[in-house]
């Protein structure tokens, strides 16, 4: 069959589609003839590749039913989706929200925690060592002073291990977030 007989055998079979869908598939089939001229085929070649116009035309036909059926149709459990948002919406107030605030309320806490740890420790080292200096800056330490030192090394050491925890709690409690939202969203959705 040459381009002009499977051209207008393809209108012929999609005739009762909206007039700008026919023309859309029929330009597109004829940039198939057209590419395919230019490579060296035969138009017979060329329509033989392409199939029978009538399955294009039942497939065409299918596909805009199967579109249009999804945009008109309400979705199906719409009822369902209102009802479980609401709910959820209610337990997460009431039962989630709470305990949700006291863990950032703790999480912040164990910020500050690992920060003052981490400042007095070194606000200790350098007190005591600017204490010991005499006026010929010569560090004069004693035992109370060493221990001094070694107490705040050890507050700095506690702060940052501290802190080290905080933030992997931050990234901890933030995948269990990320979980219960899609979660939320999968009961509802479903």
């Amino acid at each position: 069959m040459n381009r002009k007989e499977y051209i207008n055998n393809l209108k012929f079979y999609l005739q009762d589609l909206p007039e700008n869908e026919i023309e859309d598939i029929i330009y597109d089939y004829k940039e198939h003839f057209r590419v395919g001229i230019s490579r060296g085929k035969t138009e017979e070649e060329i329509s033989e590749e392409l199939g029978d116009p009538r399955n294009i035309a039942k497939m065409f036909k299918n596909s805009l039913k199967s579109n249009q059926n999804e945009k008109d149709s309400p979705p199906k459990n719409l009822l369902k989706i209102i009802i479980m948002s609401i709910a959820l919406g209610f337990f997460n107030l009431i039962i989630v929200l709470g305990p949700f605030i006291g863990i950032i309320g703790l999480l912040i806490g164990l910020y500050g925690m690992s920060i003052g740890f981490t400042a007095g420790g070194i606000g200790l080292i350098f007190s005591t060592i600017g204490l010991n200096l005499d006026s010929y800056f010569l560090i004069d330490f004693g035992a109370s002073s060493i221990t001094s030192i070694a107490f705040g090394i050890g507050l700095t050491s506690l702060g940052l291990l501290a802190l080290i925890g905080s933030i992997y709690a931050t990234k901890f409690i933030y995948k269990l977030i990320i979980k219960y939202i899609r979660w939320n969203i999968d009961i509802i959705t479903k």
